[in-house]
């Protein structure tokens, strides 16, 4: 079913099948895969999609029949995609000038997602360049940072209502880069760990061996390098799923301590095969209590031949009142606040 949501006094209209139009250049957040019919497809969250036009109007072309999607114009939300499967959405009666036109990816989707089949060019349009932004970011984590929930009106959730109300667009990591004018990019997956995910899910699989993945539920194709993707700076916030629950029999840790070793161990060789990759990148590491601790031993143990320091921040004192006792719409504001700051301490971050 194909549900819209839209927001006058702009005019638009979804029409379906796709029309046969040239897409305008555009700018791509996060990971996508350039299919061979000029189509991205998508499925970490955060993914967003840019361009600029001169005109009045605009027509966004989309294939998913399981995301959530945003349309904004000169950053204001004109419509809301839900489920639309393959569709097109045309905007129109925009004041004539230059617009920038925006997709944002809302949901998570651990297996499958979508397609961006392009920005459409009505009559009388003309293509601009896209944005591009000098300051480039990535996030790295675990439900905190997909934005788990966030919307929900309370703890008590079922899967699909935790589904329809994850708005990634809203979670700290894009309000900081929002707050920094920054790209940024969002590698995270809700459950999951550096070494151990949430109650011993999925043994085997954990955030480091799911990095290169440009889908996250797909173990090919992999990112053949960086060179089109080179942040200023990586802030990872992970841990959380390691340690929230008791170890069970038959998992490969003895004990608590084991696993904390066997953690710390592992972050650290993640982060310097990160370090390897973005030699540019200064590196923020997250965490709250009770394994803050370590968080700080692994930025120690980084520190003892890191080119530059890599920095820890702390976080807690949230209400938590989103899906499953995950951070509220106020929770994430507030780390949002709290990783800008973190952010500003870092120097030479920018250069």
């Amino acid at each position: 079913m194909v549900m819209i949501r839209l927001f006058l006094p702009v005019l638009a209209t979804l029409a379906i099948p796709l029309a046969a139009q040239a897409p305008l250049p555009v700018h791509v957040g996060g990971r996508a895969v350039h299919e061979a019919d000029g189509s991205w497809r998508f499925g970490w969250p955060g993914v967003y999609f840019e361009s600029r036009f001169r005109g009045t109007g605009i027509t966004v072309a989309v294939d998913t029949r399981t995301e959530f999607l945003r349309v904004s114009v000169d950053g204001e939300e004109r419509a809301r995609l839900v489920r639309p499967g393959s569709a097109q959405l045309t905007i129109t009666g925009l004041a004539p000038g230059d617009h920038v036109v925006r997709l944002d990816k809302l949901t998570e989707s651990q297996e499958g997602g979508g397609r961006f089949l392009g920005f459409l060019p009505i009559a009388g349009d003309v293509a601009l360049p896209p944005p591009a932004r000098a300051r480039r970011i990535e996030f790295i984590g675990d439900s905190y940072t997909v934005g788990y929930g966030n919307a929900a009106h309370g703890r008590t959730c079922t899967r699909a209502e935790v589904h329809d109300t994850t708005d990634t667009s809203r979670a700290w990591a894009p309000l900081v880069a929002a707050r920094l004018e920054a790209d940024y990019r969002i590698n995270a997956y809700s459950g999951i760990g550096v070494v151990r995910n949430y109650n011993g899910a999925m043994p085997g699989q954990s955030l480091p061996t799911l990095y290169d993945r440009m889908l996250p539920g797909e173990t090919a194709p992999l990112e053949p390098d960086a060179a089109g993707w080179r942040p200023q700076l990586i802030v990872i916030s992970l841990g959380g799923n390691d340690f929230s629950t008791p170890l069970h029999a038959g998992e490969a840790w003895a004990s608590q301590e084991a696993l904390r070793a066997d953690w710390r161990a592992h972050y650290v060789a993640f982060v310097r095969r990160l370090m390897a990759r973005q030699p540019q990148a200064r590196f923020l590491l997250m965490g709250h209590d009770p394994f803050f601790a370590d968080v700080e031993t692994v930025a120690a143990e980084l520190n003892r031949d890191a080119a530059r320091p890599v920095a820890t921040l702390h976080y807690g004192g949230l209400e938590l009142t989103g899906c499953d006792w995950h951070p509220s719409l106020a929770d994430h504001r507030a780390i949002a606040e709290l990783v800008t700051g973190a952010i500003g301490r870092i120097e030479g971050v920018w250069q």
